[in-house]
Order: C-alpha cells, then sequence, then structure tokens
C-alpha cells in the first residue's frame, strides 16, 4: 500500500493511535515495536474495542486471518513517519502550505514551545507538540494532529543522538525553526558538546537547504556562531533576531514579595510571568519575537505570556505551608543546572536550600560535571545542600550543611523527620531520580 492509499485511509479515521488502550471507536492503530514491547500483539484487540483499521508489520500479517481491516507495511514506524510527512503537506492555509515553526534545543524547548504557542494562539488557530511528545513518535502523531481549520503548527523536536534533529525535521518540514540553546547534555549520546551543536545545528541545516528562517537569540556566541556558519553574508534575510541585551530588556530581581521571573521592556512595559528563574527571560523573549514576526500585538502577547502557568515540575514555583519551592526537577544537565544555581544565588531570601538529583547520560564525563556542581553549589552560603544519586556521591562529601543520599525515597524519609521551615528551597535533579517524590516533605 502507498502513502496515498494510507491517507485516504486515515483521512475516513477519527484519529491516530499508537495505544491500544485508547481505543474509542474509529480510529486508525498503528502497531510500533520496541525493545520492550511489540504493538502488532495488540492490533486484533484494537480493532475487537472499535479501531477502524490497524497498520501491522508485514511479517504479522499471516496472523489475522485476511482480515481486510489489516494493513500490512514493511515499517510500521516508517509508515507513521511517511503518514505525517504527507499530511503535513497535505495541509493548506488559504491556499498556501502550513506554516511550521520547528523548536529544538539543550534546555527550556517545552517551557518556550508552550509560550510560543500561547502568544500565536492570541491570534491564530494553532497546533503544537502535546506535552514533551517530541521524538520520532511524538513529532508524527503531533502533526496528524493538525486539523482542518489550523494556521499555524509548533513541532518540539527532541535529540539524543547525533542525527535525531535530521530525522524529525524530515517528517515535519519546518518553514522557521528556532533553538533555545545548545548546552551539556546527553552527552552519552552525542560524545561531546560540539557533537550538541552539530546535532542541534541539524534544524539550521534544513532550514538553509529549503529557504527557511530562524529566530536567533543574539546574545548567545553560540548561536550567533552556528547561524553565521550557515548563512554567512546572508543572515540579515535568513535570522530573525531576539535577545535581552539586543532589545534592552530587564530582569528584575526577585524576592519573596516577588517571586516570579519579571521583565521591564525598554518602552516601560512590565511583564509579570509564572515562572520561577531568571533563566527563562530568553524563552520569554522569544516568545514574544515569534509574536512580533506574525503579527500579533505586543499587548496580547504580555497577555499571553502573563497567564500562562507552568506544570510538571517545569520551572515551577510553589509555596507551601512551610517554604517557597522552586521545582525545576523534569529533566537537568550542567548547563541548566548551573542556571538554576544562578538564579537561587540571585533570589533575596534569608534562608535557601538547594536540593539537586544525579544528572544522567554525561557518559564519560559525568564525574567532572557532578564535581563542578558540587564545588559550585559548597561556595553559595547556603543553609543546607542535599544531594541525591550515586553521581553526587562518588565527587561530594557531606558536611555540617551538606547531606548525601542515595535515593529521593530515602532524602523524603529524612525531611520527614527533619523538618524544613521558613526556606527558598531549589529541586532539581533529571526525570529518572525523580526528584518530585521529597515536595510533600516541604
Amino acid at each position: 500500500m502507498n502513502i496515498e492509499e494510507l491517507y485516504s485511509i486515515f483521512k475516513r479515521c477519527t484519529r491516530v493511535t499508537t495505544d491500544s488502550r485508547t481505543i474509542e471507536g474509529g480510529e486508525l492503530f498503528i502497531a510500533l515495536k520496541g525493545e520492550n514491547f511489540d504493538g502488532n500483539e495488540y492490533a486484533s484487540k484494537a480493532l475487537e474495542q472499535g479501531a477502524g483499521y490497524a497498520v501491522v508489520d508485514a511479517g504479522s500479517a499471516a496472523s489475522f486471518s485476511g482480515d481486510p481491516r489489516i494493513i500490512a507495511v514493511p515499517s510500521t514506524l516508517a509508515a507513521l513517519q511517511g503518514l505525517a510527512r504527507h499530511h503535513r503537506e497535505s495541509i493548506l492555509v488559504d491556499g498556501r502550505r502550513l506554516p511550521v515553526i520547528g523548536l529544538t534545543g539543550t534546555n527550556g524547548k517545552t517551557t518556550t514551545k508552550e509560550l510560543v504557542t500561547r502568544v500565536l494562539s492570541m491570534k491564530y488557530s494553532v497546533t503544537a507538540t502535546k506535552g514533551n511528545l517530541n521524538n520520532d513518535i511524538g513529532v508524527p502523531l503531533s502533526l496528524l494532529s493538525i486539523g482542518d481549520g489550523t494556521q499555524l503548527a509548533v513541532i518540539e523536536m527532541g535529540a539524543n543522538h547525533p542525527d535525531d534533529i535530521s530525522k524529525l525535521v524530515n517528517v515535519c518540514e519546518p518553514d522557521f525553526g528556532l533553538i533555545t540553546n545548545v548546552g551539556k547534555a546527553h552527552l552519552l549520546g552525542f560524545g561531546s558538546f560540539e557533537g550538541v551543536k552539530k546535532a542541534k545545528g541539524q534544524l539550521y541545516d534544513y532550514l538553509y537547504a529549503h529557504g527557511g528562517r530562524a529566530f536567533v537569540n543574539a546574545d548567545d556566541p553560540n548561536l550567533m556562531e552556528m547561524a553565521g556558519e550557515r548563512w554567512k553574508d546572508k543572515l540579515d534575510e535568513a535570522v530573525i533576531p531576539y535577545g535581552l541585551n539586543r532589545q534592552g530588556i530587564t530582569v528584575l530581581p526577585s524576592s519573596a514579595a516577588h517571586p516570579f521571573l519579571r521583565l521591564r521592556l525598554p518602552d516601560g512595559t512590565l511583564i509579570q510571568t509564572h515562572l520561577a528563574g531568571a533563566y527563562n527571560a530568553t524563552n520569554v523573549v522569544a516568545a514574544l519575537a515569534v509574536g512580533e514576526y506574525f503579527g500579533v500585538s505586543l499587548e496580547k502577547a504580555v497577555e499571553a505570556v502573563s497567564s500562562f502557568i507552568p506544570k510538571n515540575n517545569r520551572s515551577q514555583m510553589e509555596k507551601t505551608d512551610r517554604n517557597v519551592l522552586i521545582v525545576d526537577a523534569y529533566n537537568a544537565n550542567p548547563s541548566s543546572m548551573d542556571a538554576a544555581l544562578d538564579n537561587l544565588a540571585a533570589v533575596e531570601a534569608e534562608h535557601k536550600m538547594a536540593m539537586l538529583g544525579d544528572m544522567r547520560e554525561l557518559g564519560d564525563d559525568s564525574v567532572a560535571e557532578h564535581g563542578k556542581v558540587f564545588r559550585k553549589v559548597s561556595s553559595m552560603g547556603l543553609d543546607l545542600v542535599c544531594l541525591v544519586g550515586e553521581e553526587f556521591g562518588k565527587v561530594a562529601s557531606a558536611g555540617d550543611a551538606v547531606r548525601l543520599f542515595s535515593t529521593s525515597e530515602e532524602l523524603a524519609a529524612w525531611l520527614r523527620s527533619n523538618p524544613v521551615s521558613g526556606a527558598t528551597v531549589l529541586v532539581k535533579g533529571s526525570r529518572g531520580i525523580m526528584m518530585e517524590k521529597i515536595l510533600p516533605a516541604l
């Protein structure tokens, strides 16, 4: 079956799903296969529950006894991605190709995607990546959720390996791109910081090859270098610059009275957010730049940014009965950890603490990078530092103000026996450390 025939079937279905547990009726079920699961085994169940069709690997088709609702393909993942690309190319807005903004970066991808989406939604019907479904499965599913009324799409792309972004841009085919930043993350997969730059830069490569344009933080020397390498003397044509320094935007100090990020624009406009951390300032400015390019008024853009409340332990500020928590526990790498500690240092508070979990996927650099974090946090004069995980255990030493724990559960139990009150507490760590488990004890 060719892609046009599969697309015709897709158009007759209510939606695409890869999870048989979500069947409600009329879906196109695509049976993906991974290291620990085989969706082909659930195709019959999906059809029994009401799916209209099921796409399975050709090698499994014989077991379905000639059921006309079974569509056999050489690779179900390739079929999903090809279907998404075909759908992306088929959607028109006023007779023209749907504009797609591709977004990636080391830190701040999801927050920036949410901010950009909210700003653009003040004027347009926008389809965006749900949550952080930004991989080789999530990107095509996001594209396939685009409806006929969509006027703009914002697609987040993640990468753990050198060619991930290259594969994803060839699925979503962005017209515009934004790299939030490049830093030390997933070094186990990328090999080095230069490997990170090369991998993330594949978004710029695609835009350069296809006449697209990039929103670039002009204050970031790495991003400007990467853009200059591609566009050279055509920067003015291809690059839409933004930046705190470039635009004369001031980040106001954080305090107990004003714990969230606040920005003042050169014209005096005050932007009050619900985001924790000055490191989110560039994410806000990026969203304003995208909004301005697409004709969203500054007033509406500021309204959208100010009303955004982060979720899922990303840049959240929480006031409990006893403490103020800066919760950024969804992920961690050397770049984001450094920024989070700088932000904690800048917060005006009498008592400050840091509770940090291991940073994962750093490969041979892990010990050195955890050592840097330990030395930095130890020099900050905090009331208490709690470090969780095997990697911190290799480089840190306990002391009067430093405590070491093997797991977040162990730290949570200690906090219940040694309650903390009246403090501003940074909680950060890689997803696998599950630092959110200590929040009820704070």
